[in-house]
């Protein structure tokens, strides 16, 4: 189904916070509505480090997405929980290192639907495609992604920032596996999310109590587990700050950890 043909069905609500306009605010975009920008400022003033949260993530996935299309030979990724088009998307740094790529991206949220043809637009020698569907949906997710990847070929799974909004522990673990059991070896995972203090307990609490789908910190045991049975790569388990940055690391790292990791 092409975007043009999706345009019609997308319905806004403009008066409850969504995560991808919330996010877009956070990282300084203008695809946002007073009722995000009002939660968006309050989790500011509770937990400042949100901003530098919103700016790492971004980093993380460009750093990751170009070593597993660089290093790795990845050619397909799978990102869910899209957001909003930004600089550095996944197809945009993947095509830049290796034009063939193919992308699928996936999000529930009608907002991102209505720029979906900005997420379509890569280099010809590849294939992008977007998938407007719930990540828990795995089912339908990886059948229509299956139009756009070659699943018995390696494909990178993304979460970033993402997993936050399946509370359960054990749901979110049963769904990560569900997504691997369907992919071959040497595909790979990039996830990242927020670690459990109480300045981020006390962030998640506002930002469930301001209408928008809650997301939830965890310890960062229960994180590290969702590599459970994958090869983690170098650095490993950390604050992805600290994953292979570009630059020395200047202040304090970020209480967002993630890894990549390889089936095996």
């Amino acid at each position: 189904m092409s975007a043009d043909q999706r345009e019609p069905v997308v319905q806004i609500d403009t008066t409850t916070p969504h995560s991808a306009r919330v996010w877009n605010y956070w990282l300084g975009g203008k695809d946002n509505y007073p009722v995000d920008q009002a939660l968006g400022a309050r989790l500011k003033e509770i937990f400042p480090q949100i901003i530098d949260i919103a700016r790492a993530s971004r980093q993380f996935q460009a750093r990751a997405v170009r070593h597993l299309a660089e290093e790795l030979g990845i050619r397909q990724f799978l990102d869910l929980g899209t957001g909003l088009p930004t600089a550095n998307s996944t197809h945009e740094v993947a095509q830049r290192s290796a034009p063939e790529a193919r992308i699928v991206y996936v999000d529930n949220d009608p907002i991102v639907l209505a720029h979906a043809r900005a997420l379509l637009v890569g280099r010809p020698e590849g294939a992008t495609d977007y998938i407007h569907a719930d990540l828990t949906d795995s089912e339908t997710v990886l059948r229509e992604a299956a139009k756009t990847l070659d699943l018995t070929r390696p494909v990178a799974l993304m979460l970033l920032s993402t997993l936050g909004h399946v509370a359960d522990d054990a749901e979110a673990a049963a769904l990560l596996r569900g997504y691997l059991s369907a992919l071959p070896v040497g595909s790979c995972l990039i996830l990242c999310d927020t670690i459990e203090t109480p300045e981020t307990l006390a962030g998640s609490d506002e930002y469930a109590s301001g209408g928008a789908l809650p997301y939830i910190s965890r310890p960062s045991e229960v994180v590290r587990s969702f590599s459970d049975g994958l090869e983690l790569l170098e650095p490993g388990f950390g604050s992805i700050t600290l994953w292979r940055p570009d630059q020395p690391v200047t202040g304090e790292p970020v209480e967002q950890w993630g890894f990549v990791a390889v089936k095996r």
